[in-house]
């Protein structure tokens, strides 16, 4: 029996950034296609930004539904991952629950206006 392993492909959709002319400096973010995400190892998207990490996949995706679900809500901010201490500068990540779904992103520093991205996932809930 032979096992074959394929390795996760990445793809980067998007990268942009936001500048803070108060001290020069910037907000990053990369968004990158995978081919094998997740426990599952299946398709899905990442965002990289001011060090979090946040992957899209099946099997959270379907968590986040289900607690958007029970709020009520449309848009579920995944607080964890996100940088929301201040008012005036944050990071701010979403599940956007339709058809299809989306990963958003909404980056402010305390210079900009709130920039907004949004990103279709590769798959769709069951």
């Amino acid at each position: 029996m032979q096992i074959i392993f394929m390795a996760n492909v990445t793809t980067v959709l998007d990268e942009w950034l936001v500048k803070d002319l108060e001290d020069n400096s910037s907000i990053n973010v990369t968004v990158e296609a995978g081919t094998e995400l997740g426990n599952s190892g299946v398709p899905g998207i990442q965002v990289r930004c001011m060090g979090y990490v946040i992957t899209f996949e099946p099997n959270i995706v379907a968590q986040w539904a289900y607690k958007a679900g029970k709020q009520g809500l449309t848009e579920y901010l995944i607080e964890d991952k996100s940088w929301i201490y201040y008012d005036d500068r944050y990071t701010k990540h979403y599940l956007v629950l339709g058809d299809p779904l989306k990963a958003k992103v909404i980056v402010k520093t305390r210079s900009s206006k709130p920039i907004t991205r949004e990103y279709e996932l590769p798959f769709a809930m069951e």
